[in-house]
């Protein structure tokens, strides 16, 4: 309903010409997302409400939020080392860190860490630091659902560039033609009816799937568990049901994160069960897809078209064939990036840095054990 009224709200404003549009500044407010998830909050260091000094190494966090944040707690300091030997040099009197400062070197010389902030939503990178993963003291978070909207929107993006032939379009206009027809192969199609299969409803699956369902679309979703689906989608699975729906889902859209279970989990097989003419976009990870599968699918007219913002390999080389494939948009890992994942950010890093500082428990924990 909230996404309902704010949709409304910027439809009367943009249709209003003759009176201007005033929102109140505490129904803005009143509108704030969650700062992140409570699911699995875990105190990481008990401070004594407050009382215990603690020592946090940042990096991208920035300088006048951690100002502001040692102002507040008096027990808090942040440092933000010159390298990584500083780090190391710190590490046995350091309570929490970036992830950035964590390796295994470090976590070796670090008895007090108790807690980890990774800077990104997907912590596939670290799964291999044993050190990291494997200490059940230290408490991982990230920054899962920070990106939601901002990728959403690169989604749909990229498949209204595929099904309104606007690529096409924009190169006749650079070359200054009024061409009517687009594309020769594919025709346009219209989202409305059509059924979006989100592959994984984490945090920025939630925001496709409440975009599809603004497009008039059939939402239906995957999950890794059983839960009660959200009231924007129509059928909701878990995992191993994913085979069972290609084959009626026009649109897939991939947001699970890399793990074994994920890796490969769209190939040969996967493409064969889909429908001849839809779509795939992946914003999730480049190796969730086998590459050479995705690219028969292309030419064969299993897919009408797809969008990568991520790609296996990546970067992926100049040369690689994927760039020649005329029904593919490609982004080079950019979907997160906007002022307002920005703004999402600092206010999870801010909230998890306060949180720690105060012995509360913290927001946006990893299991370690599914890795995500």
């Amino acid at each position: 309903m909230r996404s309902l009224a704010l949709s409304c709200l910027f439809l009367l404003a943009a249709c209003s010409t003759q009176h201007a549009w005033h929102v109140p500044q505490e129904w803005w407010e009143a509108q704030e997302r969650p700062v992140g998830s409570s699911d699995g909050s875990v105190v990481a260091l008990d401070t004594q409400g407050g009382e215990q000094p603690v020592l946090f190494l940042a990096g991208a966090l920035d300088r006048a939020l951690a100002a502001e944040l040692m102002a507040a707690h008096a027990n808090l300091e942040i440092v933000y080392p010159e390298s990584a030997q500083q780090a190391l040099d710190l590490a046995p009197r350091v309570h929490g860190a970036e992830v950035r400062w964590a390796t295994p070197e470090f976590v070796a010389a670090a008895p007090q860490l108790r807690w980890v902030q990774a800077t990104s939503a997907g912590v596939d990178r670290y799964l291999a630091n044993e050190a990291l993963m494997e200490d059940e003291r230290i408490v991982f978070t990230n920054m899962q659902g920070m990106h939601g909207p901002t990728i959403a929107d690169h989604v749909f993006g990229m498949l209204l560039v595929l099904t309104r032939d606007l690529r096409i379009h924009a190169q006749d206009a650079r070359r200054g033609q009024w061409t009517r027809q687009g594309s020769e192969v594919f025709e346009p199609v219209a989202l409305e009816g059509r059924t979006l299969l989100v592959v994984g409803l984490g945090g920025i699956g939630r925001e496709v799937a409440k975009r599809g369902k603004g497009f008039g679309m059939t939402v239906w979703a995957t999950k890794r568990r059983a839960t009660e689906p959200p009231p924007y989608v129509d059928r909701q699975e878990t995992s191993d049901q994913l085979m069972a729906m290609l084959p009626e889902a026009d649109v897939v859209v991939l947001c699970v994160p890399l793990t074994e279970e994920t890796r490969g989990m769209i190939g040969a097989e996967q493409f064969a069960a889909m429908p001849n003419g839809s779509y795939l976009i992946n914003i999730a990870r480049g190796p969730v897809v086998d590459t050479e599968a995705l690219m028969t699918a292309l030419q064969d007219g299993t897919l009408a078209g797809a969008g990568l913002d991520v790609t296996d390999p990546e970067p992926l080389p100049a040369e690689h064939p994927l760039w020649q494939i005329e029904n593919l948009i490609i982004t080079p890992h950019v979907a997160a990036r906007s002022s307002l994942t920005r703004g999402d950010w600092d206010r999870l890093y801010r909230e998890n840095l306060s949180r720690f500082a105060a012995g509360e428990p913290l927001l946006n924990v990893v299991d370690k054990s599914a890795g995500y």
